[in-house]
C-alpha cells in the first residue's frame, strides 16, 4: 500500500461494520462509519431505557463455533466478558416437563452419546431413526448440506422418516432460535449445516452469555479502538443512495443532501437497507446486484419480563417447543450485571429474555397482548414455580426486518463480499460465509470484505 492513506466509507454501524472498521484501521486505511440510528450495534444493539435498565434487541447467545468473534474480542481485550455455561441444551415443555441434551468430553462423534441415549424424552427408536438420517451428513460432511437447499427442513425430515415428535419438539425451537422461521419454511441446508458443525466440533454447541451489555463489552470497545487509530463514527446519518456512474461508485448521497466520497465503499447493512440504497441503474447493470431483491428479511420480536420470584434457577439458554418462546434465558442467572430492576439489585428473582417467534403473525399485536402470550407460555412451562408470580416490569422490541430469510433456493442469491465493481464491497450475515446471519457471520463477513479491499488496493499498486 502507498504511504498515502486510502479512505473507506462504511455504511452501517452494526457488528459487521464495527468489526470491519477495526480491521481496516489496523491495515492503515482512513475509515468513516455511518449509522442511521442513535446507537451502534445493529441487530446486537443494547441501550438503557428511561428507568436505567439495559434493553437488548434480542437474546444473544455466544456459540462455541464463533472463533472469529472471540479472536476479535481478544484483540480488544473483552473476551473475558463471555461467561461459558455448562455444555447442554435444555428444552422446557408445557405441563412442566423438560428434557436435556448433554455431551461428554470425548472426541467427535462420541461426545454426543448422552444426547442420543440419555436425553430422558425421546425413545431409543426415535433417536436411532434420527441418527440413521444423518449418515449422509457424516459421510459427506460439509459437502452434503448444500445439496439440500431445495427442500425445507420439514420436507427433508419427512423423506428421512425420523418422526414428527423429533421435528416438533427438538427442531421447531431450534429453527426458530436460529433464524426465527419454522421448519416448514427454513431451508434444510441451514439446519443440516448447524447439525454437521455440532457433530464435527465438540465445543461448537456450547453456549455463553456476556456478563453485561453488548454496548459495554463489544460495540463501544470496538468504537474506542478504531477511534484511537483515526476512524470517525457518525450516528443519525441516513444514506439515501449509492451514486453509480456506470463503472464504479462515485459517492454516497445522504438524506440531508450531502454527498460523501471515498476510495472504497463497504456496505455493512441489513439486506433490506442495502436493496433500498442500490440504484436501479446498478441493479440493471449487473445481475449480481439485481438478484439481491430475492433476499427478504424476517421480523423479530424480543421481550423481557421481570418476575417477583425465581421461576427457574437455570444458568443457561433454554428452549421450548410449546407456546411462543422458542428460546429464552433467565438473565438474572446468566448475566450478572443484569441483576437489577430500575437501578436496584434484583437477586433471587427472574429476569427472563425471550425470542418471541414466529413473529410474522404477532407484529400487529400490542405490547400488552404479546406480553400476555409470553407470560402464558411461561406459566405453561412452569405451572408450579410460576403459580402466583407477579410481573414487575415488561419490555418489548419489535424489529420488522431483521436477519435474511433462509428459505429454499435462497443460497444462490447470497452475494460474495467482493462485487463486480472494483470499489464496492459488502459485509453482513446474508453474504456468503460459514455462519449465516449471526454474530459469528457478521464478523466473518467483515474479515472477508476487508481481505478483499486489501487485495484490490494491493493489485492497484502493483
Amino acid at each position: 500500500m502507498s504511504s498515502e492513506k486510502k479512505s473507506v466509507l462504511i455504511l452501517g454501524g452494526g457488528l459487521a461494520g464495527l468489526a470491519a472498521a477495526k480491521r481496516l484501521t489496523d491495515k492503515g486505511f482512513q475509515v468513516k462509519v455511518l449509522e442511521k440510528r442513535e446507537i451502534f450495534g445493529g441487530k446486537v444493539s443494547s441501550w438503557k431505557d428511561e428507568e436505567g435498565d439495559w434493553i437488548e434487541s434480542g437474546t444473544h447467545c455466544f456459540f462455541g463455533a464463533y472463533k472469529v468473534l472471540y479472536d476479535l474480542m481478544k484483540e480488544i481485550k473483552t473476551d473475558h466478558a463471555v461467561l461459558w455455561k455448562e455444555h447442554k441444551l435444555t428444552y422446557t415443555l408445557a405441563g412442566g416437563g423438560h428434557f436435556t441434551f448433554k455431551t461428554w468430553d470425548l472426541p467427535s462423534p462420541l461426545h454426543l452419546l448422552p444426547a442420543i441415549a440419555r436425553n430422558g424424552y425421546f425413545t431409543l427408536g426415535e433417536m436411532a431413526a434420527f441418527s440413521k438420517s444423518l449418515i449422509p451428513l457424516a459421510l459427506k460432511k460439509d459437502k452434503y448440506a448444500p445439496t439440500q437447499d431445495h427442500l425445507t427442513f420439514t420436507e427433508w425430515a419427512e423423506q428421512k422418516k425420523f418422526g414428527k415428535r423429533l421435528l416438533d419438539k427438538m427442531f421447531r425451537p431450534m429453527a426458530l432460535a436460529l433464524k426465527f422461521i419454522p421448519p416448514e419454511e427454513i431451508s434444510a441446508k441451514i439446519i443440516l449445516d448447524v447439525t454437521e458443525t455440532f457433530y464435527r466440533i465438540p465445543d461448537s454447541s456450547r453456549m455463553g452469555f456476556l456478563k453485561g451489555a453488548p454496548q459495554e463489552y463489544l460495540h463501544q470497545p470496538l468504537i474506542d479502538y478504531s477511534t484511537s487509530k483515526g476512524a470517525v463514527f457518525k450516528n443519525r446519518t441516513v444514506v439515501e443512495e449509492l451514486l453509480f456512474d456506470g463503472g464504479e461508485i462515485k459517492g454516497v448521497q445522504l438524506r440531508n443532501g450531502e454527498i460523501l466520497t471515498a476510495d472504497y465503499y463497504l456496505c455493512a447493512l441489513p439486506i433490506h437497507n442495502l436493496n433500498r440504497i442500490l440504484p436501479d441503474s446498478l441493479k440493471k447493470h449487473d445481475r449480481f446486484f439485481g438478484v439481491l431483491d430475492n433476499l427478504d428479511a424476517v421480523p423479530v420480536i424480543s421481550a423481557q419480563i421481570w418476575y417477583d420470584r425465581e421461576i427457574t434457577p437455570a444458568d443457561n439458554v433454554l428452549f421450548s417447543p410449546d407456546g411462543v418462546i422458542p428460546v429464552y434465558a433467565n438473565l438474572a442467572r446468566t448475566t450478572p450485571e443484569y441483576r437489577t430492576l430500575r437501578g436496584v439489585p434484583f437477586n433471587s428473582k427472574t429476569r427472563f429474555e425471550f425470542c418471541v417467534a414466529p413473529a410474522r403473525n404477532l407484529m400487529a399485536l400490542t405490547k400488552e397482548e404479546i406480553i400476555r402470550l409470553v407470560d402464558q407460555s411461561v406459566r405453561n412451562c412452569y405451572p408450579e414455580a410460576a403459580s402466583g408470580a407477579q410481573i414487575l416490569k415488561a419490555t418489548m422490541v419489535k424489529i420488522p426486518h431483521s436477519v435474511y430469510a433462509p428459505t429454499p433456493f435462497m443460497e444462490q442469491y447470497r452475494p460474495t463480499q467482493s462485487t463486480p465493481l472494483r470499489n464496492l464491497f459488502i459485509a453482513g450475515g446474508f453474504s456468503q460465509q460459514l455462519y449465516y446471519d449471526s454474530m459469528g457471520g457478521a464478523v466473518m463477513s467483515a474479515n472477508l470484505a476487508v481481505d478483499s479491499i486489501v487485495k484490490e488496493e494491493s493489485m492497484k499498486n502493483n
